[in-house]
């Protein structure tokens, strides 16, 4: 009955790496990152989800005639975050997915 010890092993394999999976995917909820634009006039922090959880703008920034500009600092700023926050995570879930076999874990 080697198979059904083997089967075994393989679910309790299973059940450690979902426990790390779980610890993992906690922790990037509660990442922080922060990325700045305009030569840090505007900055924005997202969570490990790349959800903006704070957004500041320095008042030299804010131009009424030139509102467009700030938008594009705007952009900038939260996409860098979002896009060191995705790095983050997927630094973190790597190793994991690949215990599972997996390319990657899409960040859903």
């Amino acid at each position: 009955m080697k198979g059904l010890g083997d089967i075994g092993n393989l679910m309790k394999q299973a059940k450690k790496l979902q426990q790390e999976l779980e610890r993992a995917q906690a922790e990037i909820a509660e990442l922080r990152v922060e990325a700045a634009a305009g030569g840090g006039m505007v900055s924005a922090t997202v969570n490990g989800q790349g959800g903006l959880v704070d957004l500041k703008i320095e008042r030299e920034v804010v131009d009424p005639e030139d509102v467009d500009m700030l938008v594009d600092l705007i952009i900038a700023a939260v996409q860098e975050a979002q896009s060191k926050a995705a790095a983050e995570a997927q630094e973190r879930l790597g190793p994991l997915s690949q215990g599972m076999g997996l390319p990657g874990m899409p960040l859903g």
